[in-house]
């Protein structure tokens, strides 16, 4: 052993080569050994909740336990920031999602550039932001709601979760788009908002499918569209934008998936796409998913990339337009 040991160090080539063999054989043998699967957010969040369902299924098709790994804090930055400073070995995966990834980079200075620490492995799916209103608000249709509301510029309000929060970019697009100018009251979160707008001391706000849609069904809100290109079967009987507003091609939503730490081998990256999409095949998980409000919608891993592309171009001039700043 000494004599090889001795042998590998005065002949670079070899021990490169078995470095490389070694790494080959690791991500052909991978995975060997438990995961970690870490979720920015609090237990009970919408990523904690699919982030919950996707290490199940990869625990039963890996065949080794994927532990659930709550890192909540700083919207989602700190369990953010601990995978992308991880081995890029496949073992620490990301419960990844628009706020930390996309948006917080755009707004204010984040410990990771998600572009440049983080790398894609799939979108699960994604979760549309409805326009609702108290049922008194005198429109019977999003066409009816834009009309009266750019016939009366600054006469009404609007209420976001925060700002900065990708519900706050949702109705600051959709304002944008149908020529709206009306007052932002920001909250400290989407239950606070969502009572006001019932009650109407605050005319409207776009939020989350299952945010809203309880309220929707219970007749506390009117819905009057939703943000996504297609219609959504978790928000049955609410037109999308594109169609019922008449703005093609309006497309807004947030996306929750799974990401690594960049610099992990494409072999093992290929084989976590290969497993989400399994995962999301069984019907088990797709109903838990819906349940939680998540439209399943399967982007592997050059997909989602060139999706976040898309999605960063589009907040960043939403930001722009809207001067949207973080004080």
């Amino acid at each position: 052993m000494k004599r090889f040991l001795a042998l590998v160090k005065r002949t670079p080539a070899l021990a490169a080569a078995l470095l490389i063999s070694s790494t080959a054989f690791a991500q052909q043998d991978y995975p060997n050994r438990p995961m970690r699967l870490v979720i920015p957010w609090p237990p009970g969040q919408a990523t904690d909740l699919v982030g919950r369902v996707i290490a199940q299924k990869l625990s039963e098709i890996f065949g080794y336990q994927v532990v659930a790994d709550n890192r909540a804090g700083a919207g989602g930055m700190i369990g953010t920031d601990i995978v992308a400073k991880a081995t890029p070995d496949g073992y620490t995966i990301l419960a990844a999602s628009s706020g930390p990834v996309t948006v917080s980079p755009l707004l204010q200075k984040t410990p990771y550039v998600s572009a440049r620490d983080l790398a894609p492995v799939a979108i699960a799916g994604f979760v549309g932001y409805v326009l609702v209103t108290a049922p008194t608000f005198p429109a019977k249709d999003i066409k009816e709601f834009i009309a009266l509301a750019k016939s009366n510029p600054g006469k009404y309000t609007y209420a976001s979760s925060g700002t900065g929060a990708a519900a706050h970019l949702a109705v600051e697009y959709f304002n944008s788009v149908a020529g709206i100018k009306a007052t932002h009251v920001p909250y400290k979160g989407s239950v606070p908002a969502l009572t006001d707008v019932i009650s109407g001391q605050v005319n409207y706000m776009t939020e989350t499918v299952p945010a809203t849609m309880p309220h929707v069904r219970s007749g506390k809100l009117k819905a009057y569209g939703i943000s996504t290109l297609k219609p959504s079967s978790l928000a049955p009987g609410v037109p999308t934008y594109a169609v019922a507003a008449n703005m093609p091609g309006f497309d807004f939503a947030a996306w929750i998936g799974v990401m690594v730490s960049a610099g992990t081998p494409k072999p093992i990256v290929d084989k976590i796409t290969a497993a989400v999409d399994k995962a999301l095949q069984a019907t088990d998980a797709r109903d838990r998913l819906n349940s939680v409000g998540l439209d399943v919608n399967y982007h592997r891993a050059e997909e989602m990339g060139a999706y976040l592309k898309k999605q960063s171009a589009q907040v960043a001039d939403i930001i722009k337009a809207a001067n949207i700043k973080i004080e």
